[in-house]
């Protein structure tokens, strides 16, 4: 075959640098972009946060001061806009601008302040309990062994024969040895802690209250050997097999029931996580708005003092001051693009689930990340990385943007109900059934049909599951 050369025309989508790093900063969190752009400003000698500059004259200061002072009088921004916004609702439901901002005594007003000692988790708090008793080293091993075999819930999730393994060859223990160590612990605070079995943990509990309380013995008695009856049968149905009074087994249900059946619970297990929103939801005068969060856009400004040097130095150091220059204005701008795309997310969220702001959960229509793509004229995988990590701050609370979006069913009046709102349904539904009888999924089912909302049984399982609510068999209740 002979060589020959030949031109040809076409088309071809490149990534380029820029794209990709836009791309790149639109996916992270506001924690991971913080990060990103920390390492950006140590990087780059021509990045620095705004406010931070050095070595310039008091012209260019005042020069690169000037128009933001502008901004933040007019107030046009959506930042300066949210920079205003008081955490209340007005007589009319509103959650209403207030015209003047707080005054901050150098806290965040947005987060409660925890004035009290670092907190202890539930092993900890065992463990200090451990070293206060009066105990030999021997035996101290053989409770840490115990107090590291204790779940949150505050159970065992060990055999006794499990521990001895593990406390194997250091220490060699019988198990009436750790057993006995074991009484020592349950009755530590919470009591009941270290228990095997539900029964156990309540009747250690019991076992600490006076003999005169009312109902003690009885409630004993269902403790150790009718624990499972009384949730299968109910209490009526277990007096009668028992032969008691119904006036009897209520003394020992009610002493039952006011007992903790999750003791470690009650200890806290890790410091408190908040979330910073990258976007704020408001109603002003019956229309809802958005603003970018206070802090949600990092603010970076160009090194003066380093933009004079560029054309005076070598060659070399001339051309390294250039493409680090360029770098800094794409990263400003990307910054700037991601910005205004959640900006124009949030707002389309807001304008699709107004409903949601207005009603709860209920009147949470289905929308899809197709919709707001179309809507915005962006792609639809912008539009999910412009929605993973993000959140947005309402007056119904703080929310991801992916929790707005959700399939949903056509219903008998032609309409649409998202999988929220039927949830939203089946958790109001489930939370006025009678604990003694609770309603099957397929009662539940017929109860949404009746609504309009036609939905199979195991539709209504699925959702059920999914918002951890247990069968109608598990909460049948006293």
């Amino acid at each position: 075959m002979k060589p020959s050369l030949q031109t040809r025309l076409g088309q071809q989508l490149t990534l380029t640098p820029q794209l990709r790093q836009a791309i790149r900063l639109l996916q992270l969190s506001a924690i991971e972009l913080e990060q990103e752009i920390n390492a950006a400003v140590e990087a780059n000698p021509f990045l620095e946060h705004e406010g931070d500059s050095f070595e310039s004259s008091p012209e260019e200061a005042q020069g690169e001061s000037a128009p933001a002072e502008n901004d933040a009088g007019n107030e046009t921004g959506p930042e300066a806009a949210a920079e205003h916004i008081d955490d209340h609702y007005n007589d009319d439901g509103d959650y209403e601008w207030s015209g003047a901002s707080r005054q901050s005594n150098g806290e965040d007003d947005d987060f409660p302040q925890d004035n009290t000692a670092v907190q202890q988790d539930l092993h900890g708090h065992l463990d200090w309990q451990l070293q206060l008793s009066h105990l030999s080293e021997r035996d101290r091993l053989i409770g840490q062994a115990l107090i590291e075999a204790v779940n949150d819930d505050g159970y065992l999730v060990a055999t006794l024969d499990e521990i001895r393994l593990a406390l194997a060859p250091e220490l060699s223990a019988d198990e009436e040895e750790i057993e006995a160590i074991l009484h020592l612990i349950q009755r530590f605070d919470p009591v009941g802690v270290g228990a095997r079995t539900l029964s156990e943990c309540l009747c250690v509990q019991l076992g600490l209250l006076s003999p005169e309380t009312p109902g003690l013995e009885e409630a004993r008695t269902l403790c150790r050997q009718h624990l499972d009856a009384l949730a299968r049968l109910g209490a009526d149905r277990l007096a009668a097999q028992l032969g008691w009074s119904s006036e009897t087994m209520e003394v020992g249900v009610t002493l039952l029931k006011s007992l903790d059946p999750r003791p470690g619970a009650s200890i806290a297990t890790g410091t408190t996580e908040y979330i910073a929103p990258d976007a704020i939801a408001y109603r002003q005068g019956g229309v809802w708005k958005v603003a970018a969060a206070p802090g949600s856009q990092p603010r970076l400004a160009i090194n003066r003092h380093y933009q004079h040097l560029i054309g005076k130095a070598s060659r070399d150091a001339d051309n390294y001051l250039r493409g680090q220059l360029q770098e800094a204005r794409w990263l400003m701008k990307s910054l700037e693009s991601r910005a205004d795309t959640l900006l124009r997310v949030a707002r389309s969220i807001v304008r699709q689930q107004s409903g949601f702001l207005e009603h709860g959960e209920q009147a949470m229509r289905p929308l899809t990340l197709r919709e707001v793509a179309e809507e915005l004229g962006l792609h639809e995988s912008t539009i999910s990385r412009a929605t993973t990590r993000k959140f947005l701050r309402t007056p119904r609370g703080t929310f991801e943007f992916k929790y707005f979006f959700s399939s949903g069913i056509t219903t008998d009046d032609g309409g649409g109900a998202s999988a929220t709102a039927i949830q939203a349904m089946l958790k109001r539904i489930i939370d006025g059934e009678n604990p003694r009888s609770p309603l099957s999924d397929a009662r539940l089912a017929d109860l949404l049909k009746a609504d309009g909302i036609p939905v199979a049984r195991r539709t209504v399982a699925k959702y059920r599951e999914a918002m951890n609510i247990p069968s109608s068999h598990e909460r049948q209740r006293l």
